[in-house]
């Protein structure tokens, strides 16, 4: 699939499983490379002027074997139903179209009816795993490719691994964005100059947030130190591991300073008690004067770590 070149615009992506099919098939991959290490890159004809990162992860091969496994025995298990059905002495189950719908919802139910040779008959009904699909198929386990059109000058291979891995804080960008806490919708606008300010302002908020969230860590359930959490992983390929100090927030709900720890929202929430109030004395003569409510521990962590003064 080409991917339209924009001027100044690099991108990282990843290839389907199938185009990841065709580069076994063309020779440009081969899997005997990951018997020994997890990471290699490749180049194919198909992507001119662009890098292909293969990674391999056994933990995540091992799960979709198991997975895969437990949804073939499944539907076998749903299929052996429907055989017996038809050979039952009493009141069998006949006629292609009322065995093809049993058959048809259970293969929509599990989602591995390519692994399966059915046979439907008017009376009877048999059914095989396709070996050799599934074998294809279990080759390719845990077996994933980082595409990009960045020069390995501007961006190793380790680089765009652990940057393709961070499509899940964009993923939390847009459902921070959409429903939890800035909720983009509804757009009370209808002029597109307006709808434009609107979402224009909604970025702007992300952005003061994400560096908030930054300079919160320490008191947050987020993660504190990344270079502790890359440290603890073996390799870039290798699932993303929390750092000690992380864990430890997690696991006694207090910080090092020994502070209850916060979730973003829990802590803007706290904050949020901060008052500034106009006191005015009861002598006639005293001028009024503004007062602000003495910071908790907590919150006078928080504005340290945002570098706030009141």
């Amino acid at each position: 699939e080409e991917i339209r070149p924009v001027k100044g615009l690099e991108w990282i992506t990843a290839l389907r499983s199938s185009q990841i099919r065709k580069l076994v098939d063309s020779g440009s991959l081969q899997l005997s490379l990951f018997d020994e290490q997890d990471l290699a890159e490749i180049t194919d004809p198909a992507y001119p002027g662009e890098r292909l990162v293969v990674c391999r992860n056994p933990m995540l091969a091992e799960e979709r074997t198991r997975k895969r496994r437990e949804l073939l025995e499944a539907t076998e298990k749903e299929l052996e139903k429907i055989a017996q059905a038809t050979r039952r002495k009493k009141r069998p189950l006949k006629g292609k179209d009322k065995i093809a719908l049993r058959v048809g919802k259970v293969i929509n139910k599990f989602k591995v009816g390519k692994h399966f040779q059915v046979t439907i008959g008017e009376e009877s009904f048999s059914y095989h795993r396709k070996e050799d699909n599934i074998a294809r198929e279990k080759a390719l386990d845990g077996i994933y490719v980082i595409r990009t059109s960045l020069p390995s000058e501007n961006l190793t291979s380790e680089a765009a691994v652990t940057a393709y891995k961070q499509l899940s804080l964009v993923e939390q960008a847009f459902r921070c964005f959409k429903s939890i806490d800035l909720k983009v919708r509804p757009i009370h606008h209808r002029l597109e100059r307006r709808v434009r300010a609107h979402v224009f302002l909604c970025m702007l908020a992300y952005y003061v947030e994400w560096h908030m969230r930054q300079l919160l860590a320490p008191i947050l359930f987020d993660e504190d130190d990344p270079q502790g959490a890359q440290a603890s992983r073996s390799s870039v390929v290798a699932p993303a591991q929390k750092s000690g100090s992380a864990k430890a927030k997690a696991r006694r709900k207090r910080t090092k300073d020994n502070l209850p720890v916060h979730s973003f929202r829990t802590l803007l929430k706290d904050l949020g008690t901060i008052c500034k109030n106009r006191v005015q004395p009861h002598f006639p003569a005293a001028p009024a004067f503004d007062k602000i409510t003495l910071p908790t521990p907590v919150q006078h962590r928080a504005l340290k770590l945002l570098r706030v003064r009141l």
